[in-house]
């Protein structure tokens, strides 16, 4: 039997890609998976036959104690998060009992358990805020701009005194934007790409966005658990960025968008809706990393390029959109929406 690994947020975009990754690996996969009258685990449907799912909850300490005993792994991921900007500012307090406070339960509960476990913390680029430094590295300085941010400061910086104080082996990967066709359909690039399919085949007249010339570095997510991955597996446990090297900003990502929903005869701004309600209290207007560590250390670098993301990302959205619509030209022609910041 090969090594044993615990996911935390195994249902989500990451941890899915995450626990597919490791299977070909040849782990022991466990994932923690919250008791819901719903569970959602459309993500990991294809794979439920070959994991471990075992029921509790980031905001329960004894759950977590109760299920690292139950499998007692090697390594243990922890992805579970109330990730979304947006959302951290209308429920903070819940934000920060999952973001910030669970990661804590969980470095405790591997304290305590005594096994010899190495933890990979999901740490994120919300970290860096509005840096005055670019691109981002390991030394630039935090300065988080929303509660989700912030909450993930804590985490970050409670893995680090772990690490410190008693020798644990843990650490945190600073990943920069990273999507799929897995994403939620709540983050922005899911948004666009499901908004151009379903414009394409007639099923909806436009898509409604905030902040379309914020810059992000975007990569593929299913890169990025590698990255997670190597990490557990030096000898010396550090914190490492994970980012593709490149900005792009949403607008980028929408002209893309409409390029392969409309075979290049639409334009975007026909089809968009810029409502002033979506922007964020404080938002960051560009992220771009530097993963020259990782490079160096993990040998690690992405495999998929920005456009390979969005061309994923909207052709998957099409075979979804072709089961209800019907594809005509046409229909990147009949509206007249327009963006109103030009």
């Amino acid at each position: 039997m090969g090594a044993r690994a615990f996911i935390t947020g195994i249902t989500g975009q990451d941890g899915s890609y995450l626990a597919e990754y490791l299977l070909k690996c040849g782990y022991e996969v466990y994932g923690l998976i919250r008791r819901t009258s719903n569970p959602n685990t459309e993500r990991i449907e294809h794979i439920l036959g070959d994991i471990h799912l075992l029921h509790g909850d980031m905001l329960d300490q004894i759950s977590l104690v109760t299920a690292l005993k139950a499998c007692k792994p090697d390594e243990v991921y922890n992805l579970a998060a109330q990730s979304h900007v947006g959302l951290s500012f209308t429920q903070p307090l819940a934000t920060s009992e999952i973001t910030a406070i669970g990661p804590l339960r969980l470095l405790e509960a591997i304290r305590q358990s005594g096994l010899a476990i190495r933890m990979y913390q999901a740490s994120t680029s919300e970290l860096y805020g509005n840096a005055t430094q670019f691109p981002q590295d390991e030394l630039t300085p935090f300065q988080p701009r929303s509660p989700y941010g912030i909450a993930k400061l804590f985490a970050h910086h409670m893995v680090k005194n772990y690490r410190e104080s008693y020798g644990m082996f843990c650490c945190s990967g600073i990943l920069f934007n990273h999507e799929s066709p897995r994403r939620g359909l709540d983050f922005v690039s899911r948004k666009i790409a499901r908004g151009v399919a379903r414009i394409a085949y007639g099923l909806d007249e436009y898509i409604t966005l905030g902040n379309i010339d914020s810059y992000r570095d975007w990569g593929f997510a299913g890169d990025y658990v590698r990255a997670m991955h190597l990490m557990l597996q030096t000898t010396l446990p550090s914190d490492y960025v994970i980012a593709s090297g490149e900005t792009h900003s949403v607008r980028e990502f929408l002209e893309i968008a409409f390029e392969v929903a409309s075979n290049g005869a639409a334009d975007y701004h026909d089809h968009i809706v810029i409502d002033p309600k979506l922007y964020r209290p404080a938002d960051v207007y560009m992220l771009h990393g530097k993963a020259n560590q990782a490079f160096i250390d993990l040998e690690w670098t992405p495999r998929y390029s920005f456009t390979d993301l969005v061309y994923m990302m909207v052709e998957q959205e099409m075979t979804y959109a072709a089961k209800e619509g019907s594809f005509s030209q046409d229909n990147f022609s009949q509206y007249t929406h327009r963006a109103k910041s030009g």
